[in-house]
């Protein structure tokens, strides 16, 4: 059974930094692709980063790039996500998501395995 377990969410002032973690469990990271989404209030859920590891590549939108960093530590079976220099428009429910592929991970929409969330709050 695919499992994902968020953590590393808070309140964070405006330009500070959070690391977000996915730890996974009963799946291989070889066959499945990673995503970081985001869900403000109001709003649907977005897209933020993906990983797949199995060739080593990465996607970030448009609003995050340069910002967010996705990274995999195999040995701990756990995705990260480095959010550095913090927006108030940051401010959501984080999620990550898995889906069974491969190859390019940025098919959004595809994703059908989810976390349970955990909370970021960006203060200006």
């Amino acid at each position: 059974e695919v499992q994902l377990v968020e953590s590393g969410g808070g309140l964070v002032q405006a330009g500070g930094s959070l690391r977000l973690s996915c730890e996974a469990s009963g799946f291989s990271f070889d066959d499945y692709v990673i995503g970081w989404f985001r869900q403000a209030p109001g709003k649907e859920r977005e897209g933020v980063s993906c990983i797949s590891n199995k060739i080593g590549l990465t996607h970030y939108a448009d609003s995050v790039k340069g910002r967010f960093t996705i990274s995999v530590v195999n040995a701990k079976n756990t995705v990260y996500l480095q959010m550095n220099s913090l927006k108030p428009e940051d401010t959501a429910v984080y999620y990550c998501g898995a889906l069974r592929s491969t190859y390019y991970c940025s098919n959004y929409g595809a994703y059908d395995h989810w976390g349970q969330g955990t909370q970021v709050t960006v203060s200006s």
